[in-house]
């Protein structure tokens, strides 16, 4: 009898050895246990940073851990991309990927420091923001059919201003050129949209594309017009506004957008978890109400391999309206 207890003893003293040793191991493995960074290449305060914090708070709370927004700017973005394109790639460093960094800048710098594929393991879309094509209230037009005839009797006489060379504003500006027929517009650029929108209610420019929570309450101020829309759907916000392709410029989409990122060789489990939880967040009707109020049309349902098309996609589109439009920045 004695015996058989010594070996009871001893059996549950060897399970309780095993099970020290494997607590660390499943602590390690649970994800996150930690907090998590999302790096944003802009400014605090700005769209992206915005969208980064709605989304890193919920998913925070769908995770079990703090999602903390670090504001890392410079080149044009470039910065903040390469500084997560270069972390280690177990979860823990996150990209909140915007067109610039992943669609405009590989085409508009003659280097950047990393490569928008190779790099990254793409995650999950969180949305988009529409930009809106608008007019000073002085410019004889009312719509689209309207400017291109004004346009093509005038060359060379109108502007469109933008918020800086190879901005997505100038590209806007110069794929709606191109698709409308080779319009002869001058491009005027600004240090940002703030300026460029001053001159545009000023009537110091004729035309101009910025994102829909710029123009929203100047059209609503009757401080300029509102000529379309450029998504391939209307605005939810301007929905009685028809789009730039409804007017007969086939093909045309201009926006911004905000995805999540993770660097390249971060785990499928990983990178699984972090979908999933961006898409429980974007089922929350206070986040969606949150981004819609901060002109961001959500884009529910992404995934991983949704998001690597897309973004493959986006390169391929702006890299030739880059070329043709001679931007280029060292």
């Amino acid at each position: 009898m004695g015996m058989g207890r010594i070996t009871l003893g001893l059996n549950a003293a060897v399970i309780a050895a095993f099970s020290l040793l494997g607590a660390p191991a499943q602590a390690q493995d649970r994800y996150p246990s930690k907090p998590v960074r999302i790096i944003v290449s802009f400014s605090a305060g700005g769209p992206t940073d915005i969208v980064a914090r709605v989304m890193g708070a919920k998913m925070g709370e769908i995770l079990g851990q703090q999602f903390v927004i670090e504001n890392r700017t410079g080149a044009g973005g470039n910065t903040g991309a390469n500084d997560v394109a270069k972390s280690v790639p177990d979860g823990y460093t996150l990209l909140m990927a915007t067109v610039s960094t992943h669609a405009i800048n590989p085409g508009l710098y003659a280097k950047i420091p990393y490569d928008p594929i190779k790099d990254f393991a793409p995650i999950s879309q969180v949305g988009v923001t529409p930009t809106i094509f608008g007019a000073n209230p002085a410019i004889p037009a009312n719509d689209v059919k309207d400017l291109i005839k004004l346009v093509k009797d005038n060359p060379g006489k109108y502007t469109f201003g933008s918020s800086g060379v190879g901005s997505i504003l100038h590209l806007c500006g110069e794929q709606f050129k191109a698709m409308a027929g080779g319009l002869n517009m001058l491009h005027v650029p600004y240090r940002g949209s703030a300026p460029m929108m001053a001159d545009l209610v000023a009537g110091q420019i004729a035309l101009a594309f910025d994102a829909l929570p710029t123009v929203l309450p100047q059209v609503q101020g009757g401080r300029i017009r509102a000529i379309g829309g450029g998504m391939a759907t209307r605005a939810r916000a301007m929905p009685d506004l028809p789009t730039l392709q409804e007017q007969g410029v086939a093909g045309f989409e201009c926006y911004t957008w905000n995805a999540i990122l993770a660097p390249a060789k971060t785990p499928a489990r990983i990178v699984g978890q972090v979908s999933e939880a961006i898409n429980k967040a974007l089922a929350d009707p206070a986040v969606l109400k949150r981004l819609e109020d901060a002109g961001v049309d959500p884009t529910p349902g992404s995934t991983p391999e949704k998001l690597s098309a897309f973004i493959k996609a986006e390169l391929a589109k702006w890299a030739p309206i880059i070329q043709a439009s001679g931007a280029q920045t060292d």
